[in-house]
């Protein structure tokens, strides 16, 4: 599957490549780049965190660290003893003997690290790994303001999502089946590339709410809601490096069997500077998210400290959880052989393609292209490189305008198999 791209990308090749192309060598770099990507999950998880050292609101009542007052890191000696302080009380919350879910995540992976929380010592080498990943944070914070742009390529893979990209997805479903694309009852099954694990959410790091994955359960809502699959036979599996998100995967299966229900919570910056209709639009979709898949239920009220969220919760049904299946899958160098017949009519891959160069891209477009049945569909909002033939191309663009000043869009891809890349 990868011939053709070695062969015509011989510039973009990795130096361990270009210096003598053979198949130990590759088997090699792709042993080297697959560990190489896994260890980026560890940046990101160290990212999560201090976003949670930034704007988390359970375990401190000191002021979360905006990006105004995170500018002035360093700087400041006010913004300095906010970060010491919430440091601190992180920590606290850390340390306790039953950390509540999220924390404990946290911790473990810690500890996984090599940090303690047993003694003094201890926890402050563990307040100074924390200050100096804030640190390595705010310096890319900086450097992405003045290049006006985020090096993603070169950041830790976070497992945090938020509902925009679900919204935007939805948006481009109604859009393919109001042209045609989709017909009734089309799609069967369904595979999201790193679906996420929410739990210091991206856009503000809110912590209130458990460790929760939504992606497949808002693909399958919107779906069902325009009449594109069936609840009752359609099947989503996760394509996923991080064992993070396979396990909690397997976890909400496991209690499904046992007829408990899965719910998510559905937090949104009502009070963001959208758009009149971006607020209005994406409104309305967060109101009905979930009425296809189970119930209303009771929300985890959102903390005072917090301004300008709403929330609401959905009690996911065990039949609709029971349709995800995990797969552990690193799609850049991997793809499922499966016989034409069993193939995805949809595959889906929102923020986590921007984390890989051209080459890297161009790869995944191969191995999609693999799994994909004939005139099945990729959406994405990352435009992939399209340098080597896949047999994949662009039918659509969806972009949705969210904020006036900045403006800031973002952008559905959709891409359609026309013809099977030749192996």
């Amino acid at each position: 599957m990868a011939k053709p791209v070695l062969s015509q990308l011989t510039d973009s090749l990795p130096s361990e490549l270009r210096a003598k192309l053979s198949e130990e060598n590759w088997q090699a770099w792709i042993r080297k780049a697959d560990l190489d990507i896994r260890k980026r999950l560890q940046r990101g998880e160290e990212d999560s965190l201090s976003n949670l050292l930034r704007f988390g609101v359970t375990f401190t009542k000191e002021y979360r660290i905006d990006d105004e007052y995170f500018e002035r890191l360093g700087q400041s000696s006010l913004v300095d003893s906010f970060v010491n302080r919430r440091a601190d009380d992180l920590i606290r919350a850390l340390a306790c003997a039953a950390p509540k879910p999220g924390f404990a995540e946290a911790r473990a992976s810690l500890e996984n690290w090599g940090y303690s929380l047993n003694t003094p010592a201890e926890q402050a080498r563990l307040k100074k790994f924390l200050l100096n990943n804030l640190t390595r944070m705010h310096e890319e914070f900086l450097e992405a303001r003045r290049a006006n742009v985020l090096m993603f390529q070169q950041r830790g893979i976070s497992l945090d999502t938020n509902l925009w990209p679900d919204y935007d997805l939805d948006v481009q479903f109604r859009r393919m089946a109001e042209q045609g694309m989709l017909k009734p009852g089309a799609v069967h099954k369904v595979a999201i590339v790193g679906p996420g694990l929410d739990f210091a959410n991206k856009q503000e790091g809110v912590d209130y709410y458990p460790p929760q994955t939504v992606q497949p359960f808002a693909v399958l809502d919107s779906l069902i809601r325009l009449g594109l699959a069936d609840a009752s036979t359609v099947e989503v599996y996760t394509l996923d490096i991080s064992s993070q998100v396979n396990s909690h995967v397997a976890t909400i299966r496991r209690s499904a069997a046992l007829r408990r229900p899965y719910v998510i919570q559905l937090p949104w910056f009502a009070e963001g500077r959208w758009t009149d209709e971006f607020r209005t639009q994406f409104n309305h979709y967060w109101e009905d998210l979930g009425s296809q898949i189970g119930d209303k239920s009771q929300p985890i009220t959102v903390p005072r400290s917090v301004q300008g969220f709403r929330t609401r919760a959905v009690r996911v049904r065990p039949d609709v959880v029971q349709r995800i299946r995990p797969i552990d899958m690193n799609v850049v160098f991997q793809y499922l052989e499966l016989p034409a017949e069993q193939r995805f009519d949809v595959i889906i891959g929102t923020n986590i393609f921007l984390y890989y160069g051209p080459f890297e891209q161009s790869l995944a477009r191969r191995n999609i292209a693999a799994m994909l049945k004939s005139g099945g569909y990729l959406l994405s909002n990352d435009h992939l490189a399209d340098v080597v033939k896949s047999g994949i191309d662009q039918k659509m663009l969806t972009t949705i305008v969210m904020t006036a000043e900045p403006v800031i869009r973002d952008s559905i891809f959709c891409y359609q198999l026309s013809a099977s890349p030749m192996l």
